[in-house]
């Protein structure tokens, strides 16, 4: 195994590496994934120092957790940090997030991770009065006495959701978009969550694959895939899909963010490297769907730091191309 370098997950106290592997795609909204190619997957992050897992009750319906855990179940020898989410099954009003539906999502996601305790539960992207309220926390500490699970966390779509979950005293981490074509979080977000000691795990790191700089505007996505169905969030918040950014507006951005790396770092390793090295970051959690992505997204930890020249660069790109599009939206 490949060692990577550990941070601490915020108020877990437990170490992650500082790419970990998000694991939507082995759902199948991005397209079918066989079984094998999954393990193949996860097996590829495990060797490549990976020791963070990221998933949710809702990817592929619960393959996703189950294709973890059978993982997990065969390879004693990985120490993988699993973070899941719970709240999408059921309909999107505060009045779900309750201590029952908790408990019974909770009790699904373990038997799907096939362990008595989640090591980190995070709510998934709820209303926006969920965050606020007392009860839900209360709820979410009955859960960690009762031992089903270690920590919990909020998913947000907005900073203004991260910013309320922070200043609760229970929340150990806040998942986040961020990317260079997402900077806002930059502003409150990460410096209010360093200073509470609250972990950020990055999630979107690619905007859905655009910084891979693979795609131009004829790029054709299969029915199945959520950058062909939700690019203007038919399905779920539009934020989730291309970072909020108009298809045609991205690809051209990400054709001039390509130039803008270090020889030999893909742009997909430019842009990681370029979260990775922000201040109050824990993990970035890209996706993949083959071992060459995986193998390649975990090498972007062990690029030296981007100079500040390509940090300014990214950021006039951000300010030019970007931010009058999306920056007001959240």
């Amino acid at each position: 195994m490949i060692p990577m370098e550990q941070r601490t997950l915020g108020r877990t106290g437990r170490d992650v590496s500082v790419v970990g592997q998000g694991t939507w795609q082995l759902g199948g909204d991005w397209g079918e994934v066989a079984e094998d190619d999954a393990f193949d997957v996860l097996d590829a992050a495990v060797e490549s120092g990976v020791t963070f897992f990221d998933t949710a009750d809702v990817y592929g319906d619960g393959r996703s957790e189950q294709l973890i855990g059978r993982y997990l179940k065969n390879r004693p020898d990985a120490d993988v940090f699993v973070a899941t989410k719970m709240g999408r099954r059921a309909d999107q009003v505060p009045e779900n997030y309750v201590l029952d539906n908790f408990r019974t999502w909770n009790d699904r996601s373990r038997a799907n991770l096939g362990t008595d305790t989640l090591d980190l539960v995070q709510l998934h992207c709820p209303p926006s009065s969920v965050y606020s309220s007392d009860a839900v926390y209360d709820a979410l500490d009955a859960l960690v006495a009762e031992q089903r699970i270690a920590a919990y966390a909020v998913s947000v779509e907005t900073c203004a959701e991260a910013l309320a979950a922070i200043e609760r005293p229970g929340v150990a981490s806040v998942q986040i978009i961020l990317n260079p074509f997402r900077l806002k979080p930059l502003d409150e977000v990460l410096p209010a969550a360093a200073a509470a000691g609250v972990g950020i795990i990055a999630r979107v790191p690619l905007a859905s694959g655009l910084l891979s700089g693979k795609y131009t505007k004829d790029t054709v996505f299969g029915p199945e895939d959520h950058r062909t169905y939700n690019r203007h969030g038919e399905a779920f918040d539009r934020g989730e899909t291309f970072s909020g950014i108009d298809y045609a507006t991205g690809v051209a951005a990400a054709a001039e963010f390509a130039g803008l790396g270090p020889e030999g770092a893909t742009p997909a390793q430019t842009a990681l490297r370029w979260i990775i090295q922000q201040p109050g970051v824990t993990s970035v959690i890209p996706g993949a769907r083959s071992v060459e992505q995986t193998r390649a997204n975990a090498a972007a930890a062990a690029l030296p730091p981007l100079p500040q020249s390509t940090l300014d660069a990214v950021r006039e790109l951000y300010d030019r191309s970007i931010r009058a599009e999306v920056h007001g939206r959240w």
